[in-house]
Protein backbone atom coordinates (compact mmCIF):
# COMPACT_ATOMS: atom_id res chain seq x y z
CA UNK A 1 0.00 0.00 0.00
CA UNK A 2 1.92 3.10 -0.95
CA UNK A 3 1.65 6.10 1.95
CA UNK A 4 -0.31 9.21 2.23
CA UNK A 5 2.05 11.53 4.80
CA UNK A 6 2.50 14.53 6.01
CA UNK A 7 5.47 16.06 7.07
CA UNK A 8 5.67 19.03 9.13
CA UNK A 9 8.49 21.59 9.88
CA UNK A 10 11.02 20.04 7.88
CA UNK A 11 14.63 21.22 6.66
CA UNK A 12 15.20 20.42 3.31
CA UNK A 13 18.82 19.83 1.91
CA UNK A 14 18.74 18.92 -1.46
CA UNK A 15 22.33 18.47 -3.47
CA UNK A 16 20.32 18.53 -7.34
CA UNK A 17 18.33 21.79 -6.73
CA UNK A 18 21.43 23.55 -4.11
CA UNK A 19 17.97 24.05 -1.65
CA UNK A 20 18.78 24.41 1.60
CA UNK A 21 15.67 25.77 3.56
CA UNK A 22 13.96 25.43 7.05
CA UNK A 23 10.43 25.19 8.31
CA UNK A 24 8.75 23.59 5.25
CA UNK A 25 5.89 21.04 5.29
CA UNK A 26 6.02 17.81 2.69
CA UNK A 27 2.77 16.26 1.57
CA UNK A 28 2.98 12.75 0.05
CA UNK A 29 0.01 10.94 -2.18
CA UNK A 30 0.97 7.57 -2.66
CA UNK A 31 4.58 7.46 -2.63
CA UNK A 32 5.14 10.65 -4.29
CA UNK A 33 5.64 14.46 -3.47
CA UNK A 34 2.23 16.48 -3.91
CA UNK A 35 3.34 19.83 -2.81
CA UNK A 36 6.16 21.38 -0.35
CA UNK A 37 4.76 24.53 1.16
CA UNK A 38 5.29 26.30 4.32
CA UNK A 39 1.87 25.37 7.39
CA UNK A 40 0.16 22.67 4.79
CA UNK A 41 -3.00 21.57 6.11
CA UNK A 42 -4.63 18.07 4.94
CA UNK A 43 -7.45 16.20 5.85
CA UNK A 44 -7.36 11.93 6.84
CA UNK A 45 -3.81 11.19 6.37
CA UNK A 46 -1.04 10.89 8.68
CA UNK A 47 0.86 13.87 9.94
CA UNK A 48 4.28 13.74 11.55
CA UNK A 49 6.14 16.57 12.63
CA UNK A 50 9.90 16.36 12.51
CA UNK A 51 10.41 19.52 14.91
CA UNK A 52 13.37 20.63 12.59
CA UNK A 53 14.87 17.47 10.80
CA UNK A 54 16.63 17.28 7.79
CA UNK A 55 15.04 15.85 5.30
CA UNK A 56 17.42 14.61 2.39
CA UNK A 57 17.61 12.56 -0.89
CA UNK A 58 17.96 9.02 0.02
CA UNK A 59 21.38 7.62 1.04
CA UNK A 60 22.97 5.23 -1.71
CA UNK A 61 25.71 2.78 -0.82
CA UNK A 62 27.43 1.51 -3.80
CA UNK A 63 30.08 -1.19 -2.01
CA UNK A 64 27.44 -3.74 0.36
CA UNK A 65 28.03 -7.57 0.90
CA UNK A 66 24.59 -8.77 1.06
CA UNK A 67 26.01 -12.70 1.07
CA UNK A 68 22.96 -14.10 -0.35
CA UNK A 69 23.32 -16.95 -2.17
CA UNK A 70 26.13 -18.81 -0.18
CA UNK A 71 26.51 -17.17 3.08
CA UNK A 72 22.99 -16.57 4.65
CA UNK A 73 23.82 -17.70 8.19
CA UNK A 74 25.78 -14.32 7.69
CA UNK A 75 23.22 -12.03 6.06
CA UNK A 76 20.36 -12.42 3.74
CA UNK A 77 19.18 -9.84 1.20
CA UNK A 78 16.08 -9.39 3.77
CA UNK A 79 17.94 -8.58 6.81
CA UNK A 80 20.93 -6.65 4.66
CA UNK A 81 17.98 -4.41 3.42
CA UNK A 82 16.49 -3.95 6.92
CA UNK A 83 20.16 -3.09 8.02
CA UNK A 84 20.19 -0.44 5.14
CA UNK A 85 16.92 0.80 6.33
CA UNK A 86 18.01 1.35 9.67
CA UNK A 87 20.87 2.87 8.87
CA UNK A 88 19.44 5.72 7.03
CA UNK A 89 19.85 4.33 3.42
CA UNK A 90 17.22 3.69 0.52
CA UNK A 91 19.80 2.34 -2.20
CA UNK A 92 22.27 0.20 -1.98
CA UNK A 93 24.69 -2.28 -4.74
CA UNK A 94 25.50 -5.57 -3.95
CA UNK A 95 28.70 -6.80 -4.33
CA UNK A 96 29.51 -10.04 -6.34
CA UNK A 97 31.60 -12.56 -3.99
CA UNK A 98 28.68 -14.37 -3.54
CA UNK A 99 28.36 -18.19 -3.78
CA UNK A 100 27.51 -18.64 -6.69
CA UNK A 101 29.28 -14.92 -7.34
CA UNK A 102 27.65 -12.87 -9.61
CA UNK A 103 28.61 -14.20 -13.02
CA UNK A 104 25.46 -14.70 -15.11
CA UNK A 105 21.91 -13.44 -15.21
CA UNK A 106 20.40 -16.70 -13.38
CA UNK A 107 22.25 -14.99 -10.23
CA UNK A 108 21.25 -11.79 -10.95
CA UNK A 109 17.62 -12.31 -11.26
CA UNK A 110 17.65 -14.78 -7.99
CA UNK A 111 18.76 -11.24 -6.32
CA UNK A 112 16.18 -9.01 -8.08
CA UNK A 113 13.61 -11.13 -7.51
CA UNK A 114 14.10 -11.57 -3.52
CA UNK A 115 14.56 -7.76 -3.13
CA UNK A 116 11.57 -6.52 -4.87
CA UNK A 117 9.09 -4.85 -3.49
CA UNK A 118 11.59 -3.47 -0.35
CA UNK A 119 12.18 -0.24 0.62
CA UNK A 120 15.50 -0.50 -0.13
CA UNK A 121 16.52 -0.28 -3.94
CA UNK A 122 18.71 -2.88 -4.54
CA UNK A 123 21.69 -2.32 -7.29
CA UNK A 124 23.55 -5.24 -8.71
CA UNK A 125 27.42 -5.55 -9.27
CA UNK A 126 28.64 -8.35 -11.64
CA UNK A 127 32.07 -10.12 -12.11
CA UNK A 128 34.87 -8.53 -13.37
CA UNK A 129 36.21 -12.53 -14.69
CA UNK A 130 33.99 -15.70 -14.77
CA UNK A 131 33.65 -16.92 -11.13
CA UNK A 132 36.02 -13.92 -9.69
CA UNK A 133 39.16 -16.44 -11.26
CA UNK A 134 40.74 -14.02 -13.01
CA UNK A 135 41.12 -16.42 -15.72
CA UNK A 136 38.13 -15.77 -18.23
CA UNK A 137 35.91 -12.31 -18.56
CA UNK A 138 32.35 -12.74 -17.36
CA UNK A 139 29.89 -12.42 -20.19
CA UNK A 140 29.08 -8.83 -19.64
CA UNK A 141 26.87 -8.24 -22.03
CA UNK A 142 24.55 -11.09 -20.54
CA UNK A 143 25.08 -9.33 -17.37
CA UNK A 144 24.16 -5.66 -19.11
CA UNK A 145 20.94 -7.41 -20.45
CA UNK A 146 20.12 -8.09 -16.80
CA UNK A 147 20.39 -5.05 -15.01
CA UNK A 148 24.19 -5.21 -13.93
CA UNK A 149 25.12 -1.12 -13.67
CA UNK A 150 29.17 -1.98 -11.88
CA UNK A 151 31.64 -4.85 -12.17
CA UNK A 152 34.52 -5.72 -9.90
CA UNK A 153 35.59 -8.97 -8.54
CA UNK A 154 35.44 -7.43 -5.41
CA UNK A 155 37.70 -9.43 -2.51
CA UNK A 156 40.52 -9.49 -4.65
CA UNK A 157 41.91 -7.44 -7.64
CA UNK A 158 42.23 -8.98 -11.14
CA UNK A 159 46.25 -10.13 -11.08
CA UNK A 160 47.05 -9.83 -14.68
CA UNK A 161 47.04 -6.23 -16.22
CA UNK A 162 46.53 -7.98 -19.56
CA UNK A 163 42.98 -9.38 -18.34
CA UNK A 164 42.41 -5.73 -16.43
CA UNK A 165 43.28 -4.36 -19.81
CA UNK A 166 40.36 -6.49 -21.53
CA UNK A 167 37.80 -5.69 -18.94
CA UNK A 168 38.20 -1.85 -19.48
CA UNK A 169 37.94 -2.52 -23.05
CA UNK A 170 34.62 -4.50 -22.39
CA UNK A 171 33.33 -2.03 -19.83
CA UNK A 172 34.27 0.53 -22.12
CA UNK A 173 31.79 -1.17 -24.51
CA UNK A 174 29.09 -1.59 -22.70
CA UNK A 175 29.49 1.67 -20.52
CA UNK A 176 29.91 -0.51 -17.09
CA UNK A 177 31.55 1.07 -14.08
CA UNK A 178 34.66 -0.94 -13.83
CA UNK A 179 35.65 -1.06 -9.93
CA UNK A 180 38.92 -2.69 -8.60
CA UNK A 181 39.69 -3.83 -5.22
CA UNK A 182 43.17 -2.34 -5.81
CA UNK A 183 45.72 -5.54 -3.79
CA UNK A 184 49.02 -6.67 -5.14
CA UNK A 185 48.49 -9.77 -3.65
CA UNK A 186 52.21 -11.22 -3.66
CA UNK A 187 52.99 -8.49 -0.90
CA UNK A 188 49.76 -9.19 1.14
CA UNK A 189 50.07 -12.82 1.80
CA UNK A 190 49.83 -13.41 5.39
CA UNK A 191 49.15 -10.10 6.24
CA UNK A 192 46.37 -9.66 8.52
CA UNK A 193 47.15 -5.44 9.54
CA UNK A 194 48.78 -2.49 8.23
CA UNK A 195 53.09 -2.26 7.85
CA UNK A 196 53.90 0.15 10.63
CA UNK A 197 54.62 0.04 14.30
CA UNK A 198 51.65 -1.48 15.21
CA UNK A 199 52.26 -5.01 13.58
CA UNK A 200 55.69 -4.54 14.07
CA UNK A 201 54.78 -4.37 17.98
CA UNK A 202 52.69 -7.20 18.14
CA UNK A 203 55.10 -9.24 15.93
CA UNK A 204 52.57 -9.77 12.57
CA UNK A 205 52.94 -9.20 9.28
CA UNK A 206 52.59 -5.89 7.81
CA UNK A 207 50.40 -5.02 4.81
CA UNK A 208 52.39 -2.09 2.75
CA UNK A 209 50.47 0.82 1.68
CA UNK A 210 52.59 0.65 -1.73
CA UNK A 211 50.09 -2.90 -2.21
CA UNK A 212 47.06 -0.67 -2.56
CA UNK A 213 48.90 1.89 -4.54
CA UNK A 214 50.56 -0.35 -7.15
CA UNK A 215 47.44 -1.49 -8.41
CA UNK A 216 45.35 2.03 -8.14
CA UNK A 217 48.55 2.99 -10.42
CA UNK A 218 48.87 -0.02 -12.36
CA UNK A 219 44.72 0.59 -13.31
CA UNK A 220 45.48 4.19 -13.89
CA UNK A 221 47.54 4.24 -16.72
CA UNK A 222 45.22 1.40 -18.48
CA UNK A 223 42.42 3.35 -17.71
CA UNK A 224 44.08 5.71 -19.77
CA UNK A 225 45.62 3.83 -22.38
CA UNK A 226 42.02 2.34 -23.13
CA UNK A 227 40.24 5.57 -23.28
CA UNK A 228 36.75 6.42 -22.81
CA UNK A 229 36.07 3.95 -19.85
CA UNK A 230 34.82 4.21 -16.60
CA UNK A 231 37.33 3.36 -13.35
CA UNK A 232 36.60 3.26 -9.74
CA UNK A 233 38.35 2.97 -6.71
CA UNK A 234 37.10 0.51 -3.96
CA UNK A 235 37.56 1.59 -0.44
CA UNK A 236 40.48 3.51 -0.71
CA UNK A 237 42.80 3.82 1.97
CA UNK A 238 46.05 5.39 1.22
CA UNK A 239 47.59 8.72 0.89
CA UNK A 240 48.84 8.33 -1.92
CA UNK A 241 45.84 6.55 -3.23
CA UNK A 242 44.15 10.04 -2.88
CA UNK A 243 47.57 11.58 -4.70
CA UNK A 244 47.30 9.14 -7.67
CA UNK A 245 43.59 9.89 -7.86
CA UNK A 246 43.84 13.24 -7.57
CA UNK A 247 46.64 14.04 -10.43
CA UNK A 248 44.70 11.41 -12.83
CA UNK A 249 41.22 13.45 -12.67
CA UNK A 250 43.43 16.53 -13.32
CA UNK A 251 44.73 15.16 -16.18
CA UNK A 252 41.40 14.07 -17.76
CA UNK A 253 41.15 10.42 -16.87
CA UNK A 254 37.30 9.20 -15.95
CA UNK A 255 38.54 7.85 -12.51
CA UNK A 256 36.97 7.62 -9.11
CA UNK A 257 36.82 6.54 -6.07
CA UNK A 258 35.56 5.69 -2.50
CA UNK A 259 36.07 5.51 1.32
CA UNK A 260 34.31 4.11 4.35
CA UNK A 261 33.61 5.09 7.47
CA UNK A 262 36.55 3.07 8.88
CA UNK A 263 39.29 4.37 7.20
CA UNK A 264 38.50 8.11 8.32
CA UNK A 265 37.89 7.14 11.71
CA UNK A 266 40.01 4.43 13.19
CA UNK A 267 43.74 3.77 12.84
CA UNK A 268 46.10 0.98 13.01
CA UNK A 269 46.04 1.33 16.54
CA UNK A 270 42.79 0.49 16.93
CA UNK A 271 43.94 -3.31 16.84
CA UNK A 272 45.78 -3.23 19.85
CA UNK A 273 42.18 -2.29 21.34
CA UNK A 274 39.44 -4.52 18.96
CA UNK A 275 41.36 -7.19 17.89
CA UNK A 276 40.12 -8.92 15.17
CA UNK A 277 36.96 -6.70 14.75
CA UNK A 278 39.63 -4.06 13.63
CA UNK A 279 40.90 -6.00 11.21
CA UNK A 280 39.87 -4.82 7.44
CA UNK A 281 40.68 -5.39 3.96
CA UNK A 282 42.53 -2.87 2.84
CA UNK A 283 43.40 -2.41 6.51
CA UNK A 284 43.03 0.02 8.75
CA UNK A 285 46.08 2.66 7.83
CA UNK A 286 47.74 5.37 9.97
CA UNK A 287 46.58 9.13 11.19
CA UNK A 288 48.48 10.56 8.02
CA UNK A 289 46.27 8.52 5.75
CA UNK A 290 43.02 9.77 7.14
CA UNK A 291 43.98 13.07 7.20
CA UNK A 292 44.72 12.86 3.31
CA UNK A 293 41.57 11.01 2.68
CA UNK A 294 39.74 14.36 5.01
CA UNK A 295 41.47 16.84 2.61
CA UNK A 296 40.53 14.35 -0.87
CA UNK A 297 37.12 14.36 0.62
CA UNK A 298 36.91 18.78 0.79
CA UNK A 299 38.32 18.53 -2.10
CA UNK A 300 36.29 16.41 -4.05
CA UNK A 301 39.29 13.73 -5.17
CA UNK A 302 36.83 11.36 -3.16
CA UNK A 303 33.50 10.57 -4.75
CA UNK A 304 31.45 8.70 -2.37
CA UNK A 305 31.38 7.37 1.08
CA UNK A 306 30.73 3.31 1.25
CA UNK A 307 30.37 1.17 3.67
CA UNK A 308 31.93 -2.02 2.48
CA UNK A 309 29.45 -3.98 4.86
CA UNK A 310 30.76 -7.09 5.36
CA UNK A 311 29.03 -9.41 7.63
CA UNK A 312 30.51 -12.13 9.10
CA UNK A 313 29.49 -15.23 11.43
CA UNK A 314 30.84 -14.75 15.42
CA UNK A 315 33.29 -17.61 14.87
CA UNK A 316 34.90 -16.22 12.03
CA UNK A 317 35.59 -13.02 13.81
CA UNK A 318 36.23 -13.96 17.60
CA UNK A 319 39.59 -15.57 16.82
CA UNK A 320 43.12 -14.80 16.66
CA UNK A 321 43.74 -11.63 14.10
CA UNK A 322 45.58 -14.18 11.86
CA UNK A 323 42.84 -16.47 10.96
CA UNK A 324 39.58 -14.28 11.74
CA UNK A 325 37.92 -13.03 8.72
CA UNK A 326 38.29 -9.18 6.91
CA UNK A 327 35.86 -6.76 7.33
CA UNK A 328 33.07 -5.46 9.52
CA UNK A 329 29.19 -4.07 9.24
CA UNK A 330 28.93 -0.71 8.69
CA UNK A 331 25.27 0.01 7.35
CA UNK A 332 23.76 0.86 10.98
CA UNK A 333 26.91 3.20 12.15
CA UNK A 334 28.04 5.06 8.66
CA UNK A 335 25.89 8.15 8.78
CA UNK A 336 26.12 8.38 12.43
CA UNK A 337 29.94 8.69 12.13
CA UNK A 338 29.81 10.95 9.25
CA UNK A 339 28.34 13.11 10.98
CA UNK A 340 30.24 12.77 13.71
CA UNK A 341 33.74 12.87 12.06
CA UNK A 342 32.71 14.92 8.66
CA UNK A 343 30.15 17.39 9.23
CA UNK A 344 29.97 17.99 13.08
CA UNK A 345 33.79 19.08 12.51
CA UNK A 346 33.78 21.08 9.88
CA UNK A 347 35.60 18.85 7.67
CA UNK A 348 32.35 19.00 4.99
CA UNK A 349 29.02 21.29 4.47
CA UNK A 350 26.14 18.93 4.90
CA UNK A 351 25.39 19.79 1.55
CA UNK A 352 29.23 18.59 0.29
CA UNK A 353 27.97 15.23 2.66
CA UNK A 354 25.06 14.44 1.12
CA UNK A 355 26.92 15.04 -2.15
CA UNK A 356 29.28 12.04 -1.42
CA UNK A 357 26.22 9.59 0.57
CA UNK A 358 23.46 10.08 -2.20
CA UNK A 359 23.90 12.04 -5.16
CA UNK A 360 27.33 10.89 -6.26
CA UNK A 361 26.74 6.96 -6.17
CA UNK A 362 23.58 7.58 -8.27
CA UNK A 363 25.57 9.26 -10.58
CA UNK A 364 28.52 6.95 -10.71
CA UNK A 365 25.89 3.96 -11.37
CA UNK A 366 24.14 6.20 -13.95
CA UNK A 367 20.83 5.57 -11.61
CA UNK A 368 17.78 8.30 -11.56
CA UNK A 369 19.09 11.24 -9.65
CA UNK A 370 16.93 11.77 -6.48
CA UNK A 371 14.87 15.58 -6.32
CA UNK A 372 13.20 16.76 -3.54
CA UNK A 373 10.66 18.42 -5.56
CA UNK A 374 6.44 18.52 -6.28
CA UNK A 375 5.82 15.27 -8.61
CA UNK A 376 8.80 13.39 -7.76
CA UNK A 377 9.05 9.65 -6.02
CA UNK A 378 9.59 10.17 -1.91
CA UNK A 379 12.53 8.92 -1.67
CA UNK A 380 13.65 10.35 1.50
CA UNK A 381 16.47 9.92 4.33
CA UNK A 382 15.37 11.82 7.49
CA UNK A 383 18.27 12.94 9.79
CA UNK A 384 18.40 14.32 13.05
CA UNK A 385 21.51 16.18 13.31
CA UNK A 386 21.81 16.97 16.67
CA UNK A 387 20.53 13.79 18.87
CA UNK A 388 23.07 12.46 20.66
CA UNK A 389 23.25 8.21 21.21
CA UNK A 390 25.96 5.52 21.80
CA UNK A 391 26.06 2.76 19.14
CA UNK A 392 24.48 -0.25 20.80
CA UNK A 393 23.73 -3.83 19.38
CA UNK A 394 20.10 -2.70 19.81
CA UNK A 395 21.14 -0.57 17.06
CA UNK A 396 22.13 -3.80 14.99
CA UNK A 397 19.14 -4.96 12.17
CA UNK A 398 22.16 -6.75 10.28
CA UNK A 399 21.90 -10.86 10.77
CA UNK A 400 25.89 -10.20 12.19
CA UNK A 401 27.50 -8.35 14.60
CA UNK A 402 31.18 -7.97 14.05
CA UNK A 403 32.45 -4.28 14.36
CA UNK A 404 34.55 -2.25 16.94
CA UNK A 405 32.01 0.46 17.34
CA UNK A 406 29.41 -0.86 19.41
CA UNK A 407 30.06 1.52 22.77
CA UNK A 408 30.96 4.74 20.50
CA UNK A 409 28.86 8.22 21.18
CA UNK A 410 27.74 9.75 18.22
CA UNK A 411 26.12 13.05 17.45
CA UNK A 412 23.37 12.99 14.36
CA UNK A 413 21.36 9.88 13.38
CA UNK A 414 19.02 8.49 10.46
CA UNK A 415 15.47 8.85 11.94
CA UNK A 416 13.41 8.00 9.19
CA UNK A 417 13.65 6.74 5.41
CA UNK A 418 10.77 6.47 2.51
CA UNK A 419 10.87 5.22 -0.61
CA UNK A 420 8.67 3.05 -3.10
CA UNK A 421 5.97 3.81 -1.35
CA UNK A 422 7.14 2.78 2.32
CA UNK A 423 8.15 4.74 5.11
CA UNK A 424 10.12 3.31 7.93
CA UNK A 425 10.64 5.43 11.49
CA UNK A 426 13.18 4.73 14.62
CA UNK A 427 11.39 4.27 17.52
Amino acid sequence: MMIDLLLKNAHIVDPATSRDEGGLDIEIRQGKIAKIGKSLSVEGIEVRDLKGAVVAPGFFDMHVHLREPGDEHKETIESGTRAAMSGGFTGICCMPNTKPAISDAFVVSYIKEKAHGNLVDVAICGTMTKDREGEQLAPMDQLVRSGVRMISDDGGAVRSAEMMRHVLEYARMFDLLATQHCEEHTMTVDAPINEGKVSTKLGLRGWPTVAEDIIIGRDILLTEYVGGVRYHVAHMSTKSGVRLVRDAKARGVKVSCEVTPHHFVLTDDAVETYGSMAKMNPPLRTQEDIDAIIVGLKDGTIDCISTDHAPHATHDKETDIVTAAFGIIGLETAVGLGLTYLVHPGHLSLMEYLKRSSQNPRQLLKLDEIRILEGELANLTILDLNRPWTFGKEHIFSRSSNTPFVGYELKGMPVGTINNGQVWWRT
